[in-house]
């Protein structure tokens, strides 16, 4: 392969940063040429659905966004999402493959080697620039000889590689120093650059730090990133712990999102971040008194449904009933059901499982497929939170094992409300980035307080074009062209 089409960004650690840095680098590169995101192997449960129906890690979802192209399978060619108990669904290439452990799905690695290569070379063909990701910890060093997305990265590519330190965690000197040691050296020979990110402060104070740095390596500090709140969709479930579950939000409205253990696809409700208090609610903590509750999605429906009714919440869930709304998006919308049964799908056992009794469905997992699809539905009279805006489009996407049968469609074909029209159950995944549902559920909530409904600020400033001029400003860009073989300006 020609290195020079491709870059690789390595971090010390997860949630150091990579994702913001390589979304930042596609909308930068992608302004002079043809740029595709790559990440071999992605461990998450927030995923996206490409147009020709394939699932594949949001993160990159959001970078090809970024580069102006549309996302596909090649782009994320492994998706492993966890299920509980060791256990992971293997997604390839966008398809669902199998449920299996740790341990049999590192037997098959040279086979999955296979679909890297072949996916890499696919873009190759099309891209002029392939900026890609790596996952964790680049020196994870009892995993080299299985480490598909960092090490395997590395050598099918020979890429230069950027590596990034997190100085919000502390010892980002030592993190930084003791990553590059202990790399293989066929990989660290190709570690061209250092960058330190979510640095709160003065950047001078770090100089005498960076200066030794780059003299006990050899390897340049590329920049200092600053720490900001980013504007794009979080990449996995570690993003929660960045949310206070308490958060004293400036907004009135109060949105309880129920924190399933296995919780999956929260960018759901980022957009409604912009416009009331989210909470992330444990199923051991209080609920307290909100507005709105709403029950997420979820990998494994039925564990988690198991795991509401014995912790109590699903009780607390159910004293609201009649007086507030409750959406279940989704595996929520499954719960919000009166039953599941589950073929052994679902929980590796046949099964029923009684569900909240909130609405008027039965859900079936009967088969090992998985319904991947963007949508377009029609808004229906459904009760007070959508009747105004009965009639419209939303848009949406769809990932779901099981089917669910339903009287009182919301959105098209799709979900379910109960007589009162205040419990509601959609299988819609990016519902609330539709402006008009989100403005419509906040604009109910506002008015049930007695408050005005206030619209929405929304920044003029593009959120991949903030990004792009926070890393034009801090980084080297020109040594980073020179990685790619570019010219000091980009060409």
């Amino acid at each position: 392969m020609n290195t020079k089409k491709h870059l690789l960004i390595l971090g010390t650690a997860s949630h150091v940063g990579k994702s913001a840095v390589v979304t930042g680098l596609c909308r930068i590169l992608a302004a002079k040429h043809k740029v595709a995101p790559f990440k071999a192997q992605n461990m998450s449960l927030n995923s996206w659905i490409t147009q020709d129906g394939k699932e594949i890690g949001i993160a990159q979802a959001i970078q090809a966004m970024a580069a102006g192209i549309e996302p596909t399978a090649d782009m994320n060619p492994v998706l492993l999402k966890p299920k509980g108990d060791r256990v992971s669904q293997v997604i390839l290439l966008g398809e669902p493959y199998a449920d299996k452990s740790a341990g049999s799905y590192y037997d098959s690695i040279e086979e999955t080697h296979d679909v890297l290569r072949g996916a890499l070379q696919r873009l190759a063909d099309e891209y002029e620039i392939i900026v890609m990701e790596g996952a964790g910890g680049a020196a994870e060093i009892n995993l080299y000889e299985r480490d598909i997305v960092n090490i395997g990265t590395a050598r099918i590519t020979d890429a230069p590689i950027i590596l990034v330190g997190d100085i919000e965690r502390g010892g980002v000197f030592a993190s930084l120093y003791g990553t590059i040691e202990l790399l293989p050296e066929d990989v660290r020979k190709n570690v061209r650059g250092f960058i330190i990110n979510k640095f709160r402060g003065d950047p001078a104070i770090l100089e005498s730090g960076l200066t030794e740095l780059e003299e006990r390596t050899g390897i340049p500090v590329l920049g200092v990133l600053p720490h900001f709140k980013l504007r794009i969709p979080s990449e996995d479930s570690v993003s929660i712990g960045d949310k206070s579950s308490d958060s004293s939000d400036v907004h009135d409205v109060d949105i309880a999102i129920i924190r399933l253990p296995r919780i999956s696809n929260f960018t759901d409700f980022e957009p409604l971040e912009r416009m009331a208090k989210v909470r992330y609610v444990d199923l051991d903590e209080d609920l307290g008194n909100p507005d709105a509750i709403i029950i997420p999605g979820t990998k494994n429906t039925t564990s988690d449904l198991h795991d509401l009714m014995e912790s109590g919440m699903a009780d607390k869930i159910r004293c609201f009933n009649g007086k507030i709304p409750i959406l279940g998006i989704c595996g929520g919308y499954q719960m919000l059901g009166t039953s599941i049964l589950d073929s052994g799908i679902e929980g590796g056992e046949a099964a029923t499982f009684e569900g909240l009794g909130l609405l008027d469905i039965e859900t079936v997992f009967d088969a090992y497929e998985k319904r991947t699809v963007q949508v377009t539905k029609t808004v229906k009279k459904c009760g007070p939170i959508f009747d105004n805006i009965a009639g419209e489009d939303v848009k949406g996407y769809e990932i779901h094992m099981g089917m669910s049968s339903s009287k009182r469609p919301v959105f098209g074909d799709d979900g379910c409300a109960d007589d009162s029209g205040l419990v509601i159950g959609t299988y819609l995944h990016g519902l609330f980035e539709n402006q008009n549902v989100r403005h419509a559920l906040v604009k109910y909530l506002a008015e049930k307080k007695g408050l005005e409904f206030e619209d929405e600020y929304i920044p003029e400033q593009d959120p991949y074009d903030e990004l792009a001029d926070v890393i034009r400003e801090r980084l080297d860009m020109s040594r980073i062209y020179e990685m790619l073989g570019l010219g000091p300006d980009g060409f």
